[in-house]
């Protein structure tokens, strides 16, 4: 791996949110502020347990969406205002490819991350190491500019570690994960296992959730009484329950299993329905790391945030859904 500076450039400043510094930070802190305490658990297997501190003392791992800010950012910024990075130096940032095949993971070859705010340093010593164990590949720059999922937390992460530590100085570990088995995000969680038991490293899942609609090949609806279908757009549009109703429901059964730990019940509960969760196998490879280090139950995610970019009430129409969440190691 060359030692010589590149830099990535912010490709999506400027359309997926703002390029100016000024007002991407405005933003940032108007959404982290409209976060307050007491914060409730909306998850399944967290319901009616509530946060008086934020950040969450050991919350040093997230989930959080990665849409263009005007549809997630402020959903982005539950699980932000919950991230503990007080001890942190060094950040590792796991997200799905959607538009390069990979089956495995892929590590970058830059030593920065521009953003709007000031770069971050990618930690060259670290993504060495990984890339030695023989289970990672390098993007090219323009996979890597291309790619969105990684790019959209940068700000935020930014933001955060500047507001802690008065720097950004702490290094970044980039990491695409593609469409991975169940196997191999358990051969990568046991290679990233030994980071995560650390407690000067935290870690941001990139991830949506449901993406329905015709538009995305995904229209699993499950009715009130009868079995679950996929509608075409010939259907009548239901209303037992309501179209959104239904994906939110849909929804809540992957975020419960997701709460619960278990990696094989995660990956068997997206089969089940087909929930298009297009970070399932960075969260995949996360659950698999947790089971390493055996964190039980105190270590699990908890949701606390849950929205849509509309409430689909006709086949026509489309949604994609934005959840975030946090686990204390």
């Amino acid at each position: 791996m060359s030692s010589s500076q590149s830099i990535r450039d912010s490709s999506h400043a400027g359309s997926w949110y703002s390029s100016s510094k000024s007002k991407l930070d405005g933003e940032l802190e108007g959404w982290l502020n409209a976060v307050k305490t007491p914060v409730k658990c909306i998850g399944p297997e967290s319901e009616g347990e509530t946060i008086d501190q934020l950040p969450v003392p050991g919350a040093r791992v997230i989930i959080a969406p990665h849409a263009g800010y005007a549809y997630s950012g402020p959903a982005a910024a539950w699980a932000y205002k919950a991230w503990d990075v007080s001890k942190t130096k060094r950040v590792f940032l796991l997200g799905p490819s959607h538009h390069y095949h990979l089956n495995g993971a892929a590590l970058s070859r830059m030593t920065h991350y521009a953003t709007p705010l000031g770069d971050l340093t990618v930690d060259r010593e670290t993504t060495g190491e990984l890339h030695k164990t023989g289970q990672f590949e390098l993007m090219s720059q323009s996979v890597d500019e291309d790619e969105h999922s990684l790019e959209m937390h940068l700000p935020y992460i930014h933001k955060m570690l500047s507001k802690v530590h008065g720097t950004s100085l702490s290094t970044l570990v980039p990491i695409m994960i593609g469409s991975t088995s169940t196997s191999t995000e358990r051969s990568l969680a046991k290679i990233l296992a030994p980071y995560l038991s650390d407690p000067t490293n935290a870690f941001v899942i990139s991830s949506d959730f449901a993406h329905w609609g015709t538009r995305f090949g995904y229209t699993y609806y499950a009715p009130s009484s009868g079995n679950p279908t996929s509608l075409s757009r010939s259907s009548k549009s239901p209303k037992d329950p309501e179209i959104h109703e239904s994906i939110r429901q849909v929804d809540f059964e992957s975020m419960a299993t997701c709460e619960s730990g278990s990696h094989e019940g995660w990956g068997k509960e997206l089969r089940r329905t087909g929930n298009t969760v297009c970070g399932r196998h960075p969260i995949g490879v996360m659950l698999a790391m947790m089971e390493e280090v055996d964190v039980g139950n105190k270590g699990r995610f908890r949701f606390v945030r849950y929205e849509r970019s509309s409430l689909v009430r006709s086949i026509g129409e489309s949604s994609v859904s934005y959840a975030s969440a946090f686990a204390v190691i």
